[in-house]
């Protein structure tokens, strides 16, 4: 093996995405505001140093972020605390009018085209974001605080080297630097046995399977028209790979004349397969309102800030039990409250004080029966995730409720302030929030957490809150009236039919079933730390310098990494924590592999909120320079 170089390197990152990005861009404010030399640091990437996976540049322009422009920026506000110095920069919507006016970009000329059209209400491309990413760190760069050595390889292991750590790659080249700093972001998840059997099953019969994963590292297009295509998966992938299919089919998606709620009538250009698709749930996830349109707002009337406060200061909640039946309460308040104006007559009075004395969803979903008068208006809670509440339907009922969903979504994205669907999204996106802040606090007892917050709400709080743009939705609902698209129903399974050589797909719920001899995984393979494929992360852990985090014993999914202090004096922060308790001062973990810690790190930035992965990005920049002093000194 190569020798690693010693003393050229303050800082070893491993990963190019936002989170490498805003590190190198935190080093670099902190170099300024010292009057200290630039900061001297290694990004490490296996797909590209800038936009990293996700958000990489040459993927389709029909994959886009379920952010509106307006929420994205790397650069942090006055919002989000952090002790290290203010480095204004620009955000997405800024950066792209910046483009514009200069008329165009050293990427690629769709880089102009894209800019030119973006407001603060559109749904970037995820390539688009990628770029402004990329500049970013360019004009860091550029700025003189800091140089970057960019670096396409893949990490497999860390060791020590006196008072350095060593990053090694899988072609055998090593670094060193005092400081590592592990922001891999969205690390995949190995192939788990139901999808190798698939997999190797496609071997033997000559079949097509994409396998779950990135959706710009899989190949979706090309499917025989005509023909029954089973597709498993209906949460965010699934929409991008619909865009890129509409596509690539040819068809003609237009509003439909007349139509208040933005309707659209899907014209197949022949060279349609026809979509089986199903999932879990069974349904897709619910869409984001149309852009720029008012939102109702929401005001706790049982889950303040006041009784989340009070949750904060215990280590032992159970969220089933305490937390579960107050969301509950005041998600069929928001329902009820929008209803009651929407359509008047649909509701009958009296329903807040018996929302007032419900403690279970049971009872809360007692109170929305007896309240609500009109069928075609009939909700209960446990639709959130088991729309026919678990039970076997007909074919027809089936029908029906789809049919249901379709004018449901329609009306919610289309009319969000009023549409008492939208409602329910809203109290969700607002208080999925303070839950993300007990958890991050450590105030749910181990059991819970894994069992209810992490088991099942997290889910449940993505699909309602965390949905696909209003226009991606209008295309999926059109493709589903025009035939093209089939949802078969919950509880999806997928085996294979040796006999025929096929794949095949059935509802336990509905009853239907189809084959075919093309599977698409649309399902995202989540980094579940202890199923992960980064080699890096299985070496940490294979060999005790890492463990997962555990809640009274009881494991998560993610890395154990230590608690973080804004302030200043703080001496560490987010340190990689090994299997027998002790903590790494020299490897910090940001984000998604220490989910269970870092709450909210997932999420991207956005102008004017509290942004952990900034946040974060800070504590990590602020310990490269302080032990760079060190190093300096020595």
């Amino acid at each position: 093996m190569t020798a690693p170089e010693r003393g050229t390197l303050d800082a070893i990152i491993v990963g190019g995405g936002p989170r490498g990005v805003a590190t190198v861009l935190r080093a670099a404010a902190r170099a300024e505001a010292d009057g200290a030399p630039p900061a001297r640091l290694a990004v490490i990437d296996a797909t590209s140093v800038g936009a990293g996976a996700t958000w990489r540049i040459d993927q389709p322009g029909e994959y886009l972020n379920n952010t509106q422009a307006d929420a994205t920026t790397i650069h942090p506000d006055d919002s989000t605390p952090m002790s290290g110095p203010a480095a204004p920069g620009p955000d997405l919507v800024q950066w792209a009018r910046t483009v514009t006016a200069s008329g165009g970009h050293p990427q690629r000329s769709w880089v102009l085209e894209e800019a030119r059209t973006l407001v603060g209400a559109s749904f970037p491309t995820r390539r688009l974001q990628g770029v402004y990413f990329r500049d970013q760190l360019d004009a860091a760069i550029a700025a003189g605080h800091v140089e970057v050595q960019e670096i396409h390889g893949l990490v497999v292991d860390l060791a020590r080297d006196g008072q350095e750590t060593v990053v090694v790659l899988a072609d055998g080249r090593r670094l060193a630097a005092p400081t590592v700093v592990l922001a891999q972001g969205m690390v995949q998840a190995r192939r788990d046995p139901e999808v190798t059997a698939l997999i190797e099953a496609a071997d033997r019969h000559g079949l097509r399977c994409a396998e779950p994963g990135m959706p710009a590292e899989r190949r979706y297009t090309g499917l025989p028209a005509g023909e029954t295509v089973l597709v498993r998966g209906l949460g965010a992938n699934f929409f991008d790979v619909i865009g890129q299919l509409v596509a690539d089919w040819g068809g003609a998606a237009r509003r439909i004349p007349g139509d208040l709620t933005g309707r659209l009538h899907y014209a197949p250009s022949g060279r349609e397969p026809r979509l089986v698709v199903g999932s879990r749930r069974g349904v897709p996830y619910r869409s984001k309102p149309d852009g720029s349109r008012s939102v109702r707002p929401f005001t706790a009337r049982w889950a303040t800030r006041a009784w989340f406060g009070e949750l904060a200061e215990r280590s032992d909640v159970d969220f089933a039990a305490e937390v579960w039946p107050v969301l509950c309460r005041e998600f069929a308040r928001a329902y009820l409250d929008a209803l009651t104006d929407h359509v008047p007559g649909a509701v009958r009075g009296g329903w807040l004080p018996a929302l007032d004395a419900s403690t279970t969803q049971d009872a809360v979903d007692a109170v929305l029966s007896a309240a609500i008068t009109d069928p075609r208006w009939t909700w209960t809670l446990d639709e959130l995730h088991r729309p026919t509440h678990g039970r076997p339907v007909t074919g027809e009922a089936w029908d029906a409720l789809v049919a249901r969903l379709i004018e449901d979504e329609l009306g919610s994205l289309s009319d969000p302030a009023h549409h008492p669907r939208a409602a329910v999204n809203g109290a969700m996106g607002a208080l999925r929030r303070h839950v993300g802040r007990l958890t991050g606090l450590g105030a749910f007892h181990g059991e819970s957490l894994a069992r209810d917050v992490l088991g099942w709400f997290d889910g449940d709080s993505l699909a309602l809150a965390s949905g696909p743009p209003a226009d991606r939705v209008r295309l999926v609902l059109a493709l589903i009236e025009a035939g093209v698209i089939e949802l078969l129903g919950p509880e999806l399974s997928i085996g294979v039919d040796e006999t025929r050589g096929r794949f095949f797909g059935r509802s336990a719920i509905t009853g239907r079933s189809a084959s075919s001899r093309v599977l698409l995984e649309t399902r995202m393979s989540k980094g579940r730390i202890p199923q992960t494929d980064d080699p890096l992360l299985r070496e940490l852990l294979r060999t005790g310098r890492a463990r997962i985090h555990t809640v009274d014993g009881v494991p998560t999914q993610s890395l154990e990494a230590t608690r973080a202090d804004a302030a200043e004096s703080a001496r560490g922060g987010h340190n990689l924590v090994a299997a027998d308790g002790t903590e790494d001062p020299a490897v910090i973990v940001l984000g998604i592999p220490a989910a269970s810690t870092q709450p909210g790190s997932a999420i991207g930035a956005s102008p004017g909120v509290p942004s952990p992965l900034l946040a974060g990005a800070d504590v990590a920049a602020r310990q490269i320079m302080a032990r760079r002093r060190v190093a300096l000194r020595n």
